[in-house]
């Protein structure tokens, strides 16, 4: 097919745009054909753009023969520029932005032609997630995801202009910079120049962030591009967009009243009303009322410890947490109403097995429905303990008690998980509400068993509570930091903390954490360096723009808000990223891959076996059956061993049952 050209034609109008206003007005527009449909006389084509769908009509009768054979021409997705004037629709399509009109057609143009889409166009339409990846170029067609882009690019304006209103300088900082010990494992960059010696592609702008302070900007923001090489899940890629924010001579609070505001901008966007101040929540509330550090508050059942009640019990899982003085609890959750009262046995069997898989021996459970009581402990529960049972859970009716034993780290993870799979379940969770939450005052340590120390639970610049300092050097694992996490319906979009800023103070968290002056020196001595020379007291918080903006659009995946993602393996699957390279490049960076090293121990020709290699011959076939030669494979002392048999012809010096072994 002979292709036209643009040439000196321009649309005039958007195809999204277009109304009962511009009718009788010629137009011109450009897009894609997203469908055809030949009715008889009549052929309808809608033309799509990246403002909208429009109906284009032409009726046999009426246009000219090589017009109504270009369009016949046409398949879905071909490029084209149309010609026409804009009319009203007899029959109006209010599915459609632009259903109250249609274009008569006068003129085509077919720009392009298109294969058949390998995946279907549609919003609603399935398709294998690989396959959309593999041509993600074809799926960003997909009207969704090209809000969803659009809202993110409405979304970065309005960070842009918000901090702009309030003084903040933007500041680009290094992508190659050098590898931290701390946090999860870098991208390394092998430097050509700098042979043996590697950058790290930046987990976060922190210090440079910090140093900027110390340089007197007092109010910086960058929406940066940041990487982490760990496991991925849902709402994670292995690089990222983050909005990043530092200020000097701040307190916890002012960075919170500064980072209000913005969101409760940026939920307004989506129509969602919030209003600020956000509630403020201990991380040890937290997790004693919800079993996570990041809470969905929408739901407002909380775990509840209920150990005490079974002191004197003949359950003895029960009674023996209640005797173990502390170290370990019964803690409940409790879901009144009917369908709560009413979980048959095979959803309770389901939330065993969740349990069991987060690491619990079980979920005992108690439930009133219709017919009273009906538990898992139920003959050790008399009338009186259930009535104190009843009392101290608030049933009053109908409901469902789940209960887990063990550490208060193990019952919360059991719990937390089960809790908001009850609440989706019962439908306690109001999708269309933003709930935003503070979570503060987190742990400043926690104790590595792998490492056999001390480590920090955000970064080691983390500021250590005031009223705790002294911790540091007699019980670090209960210092506070002064540290904060802003949370929207049970999901972290950022975090930050008050920073050191005293090069004493600093030595001090270093030395709780296992590192010594000299490693402190090497790793962090332009920062120790800087804040010798009058840093000002400073703080600051990251958000994870790419998770803020999935929540905005409700989305469940963040692959649905990044243009061109990775899969949950870090692959490329459109670029197939990462990649081998040439093998120059590699000597340019005097790089080697290590292969794996093969030997050949030598030949024997035996007559019979000996006792040794008996075993390992079993497992080959009869010498003097099959092919002259072949090749298995088994494990000798760990190595696996490439064995190669040979049957010997007969009239050589051997007998013919003789084999030769090569190891590899």
């Amino acid at each position: 097919m002979k292709l036209d050209r643009l040439d000196d034609f321009q649309r005039t109008h958007r195809n999204g745009e277009l109304g009962l206003q511009h009718t009788g007005q010629p137009v011109r527009l450009l897009g894609w054909c997203k469908r055809i449909r030949n009715l008889g006389s009549l052929v309808f084509l809608d033309l799509r753009d990246r403002w909208g769908l429009v109906q284009l009509v032409a009726n046999e009768t009426e246009v000219p023969p090589e017009l109504l054979a270009r369009l016949k021409a046409v398949r879905s997705e071909f490029v084209l520029g149309a010609e026409g004037v804009v009319a009203e629709r007899e029959q109006k399509n209010p599915q459609m932005a632009t259903g109250d009109i249609e274009v008569r057609l006068t003129a085509l143009r077919i720009l392009n032609t298109a294969q058949t889409p390998p995946i279907p166009l549609e919003d609603g339409a399935e398709a294998n997630e690989d396959l959309r990846l593999k041509h993600r170029f074809l799926d960003l067609r997909r009207e969704s995801l090209q809000r969803s882009l659009i809202l993110r690019s409405e979304v970065s304006n309005v960070i842009r202009s918000y901090f702009r209103k309030n003084d903040f300088v933007e500041v680009e900082t290094p992508i190659l910079g050098r590898s931290s010990p701390e946090g999860a494992r870098d991208y390394l960059v092998p430097s050509r120049v700098h042979q043996g010696e590697f950058f790290a592609l930046p987990q976060s702008p922190q210090l440079y962030k910090q140093l900027l302070q110390v340089a007197g900007f007092e109010r910086y923001v960058q929406l940066c591009r940041c990487f982490r090489d760990e496991d991925l899940r849902a709402d994670r890629q292995p690089e990222f967009t983050q909005v990043d924010v530092e200020m000097s001579f701040v307190r916890q609070q002012d960075i919170q009243g500064m980072m209000e505001p913005l969101l409760v901008e940026l939920a307004a966007l989506v129509g969602r009303e919030v209003r600020a101040p956000f509630p403020r929540l201990p991380y040890r509330d937290a997790m004693e009322w919800y079993g996570s550090d990041k809470p969905d508050t929408r739901c407002k059942v909380r775990i509840q410890d209920v150990t005490g009640l079974f002191a004197q019990s003949a359950f003895n899982l029960f009674r023996a947490a209640a005797d173990s003085q502390g170290q370990r609890r019964v803690r409940a959750l409790y879901f009144a109403g009917e369908q709560a009262g009413a979980f048959s046995r095979k959803q309770l069997d389901d939330l065993q097995d969740v349990a069991k898989h987060l690491g619990a021996g079980g979920l005992p459970y108690a439930k009133w429905g219709k017919e009273g009581l009906s538990s898992s402990f139920k003959k050790f529960l008399e009338p009186a303990a259930e009535a104190e049972l009843k009392a101290a859970l608030g049933v009053a009716g109908e409901g469902l008690a789940v209960f887990a034993v063990g550490t208060d780290a193990q019952t919360s993870k059991v719990l937390g998980e089960v809790r908001l799979r009850l609440a989706r379940h019962l439908g306690l969770i109001d999708e269309s509400v933003f709930e935003f939450l503070w979570v503060v005052d987190f742990p400043l340590l926690e104790w590595s068993e792998e490492d056999s120390r001390f480590i920090a639970c955000h970064h080691p610049f983390t500021s250590p509570h005031p009223e705790d300092m002294e911790l540091l050097e007699t019980d670090p694992g209960k210092c506070r930091a002064v540290a904060y996490d802003v949370i929207l319906n049970g999901f972290e979009l950022g975090g930050g903390s008050i920073r050191i800023h005293d090069a004493e103070t600093q030595s001090r968290m270093f030395r709780a954490i296992g590192i010594g002056e000299a490693e402190a020196r090497d790793k962090f001595g332009y920062l120790l360096n800087a804040l010798s020379y009058g840093a000002p007291p400073h703080g600051g918080i990251a958000l994870g723009l790419d998770r803020l903006v999935m929540l905005l659009v409700g989305a469940s995946n963040i692959r649905e808000v990044i243009a061109f993602p990775k899969t949950a393996q870090a692959r490329c699957l459109m670029t197939n990223a990462p990649s081998h390279v040439e093998p120059r490049q590699l000597r340019d960076l005097k790089i080697q891959i290590e292969q794996a090293q093969q030997w050949r121990a030598g030949v024997m020709f035996f007559e019979s076996v000996p006792a040794e290699l008996r075993a390992p011959m079993g497992a080959l076939r009869e010498l003097t059956s099959g092919t002259a030669s072949s090749t298995s494979t088994l494990v000798m002392d760990g190595e696996v061993v490439k064995v190669e048999t040979t049957r010997l012809e007969a009239g050589g010096p051997y007998r013919p049952s003789a084999s030769s072994l090569g190891f590899s």
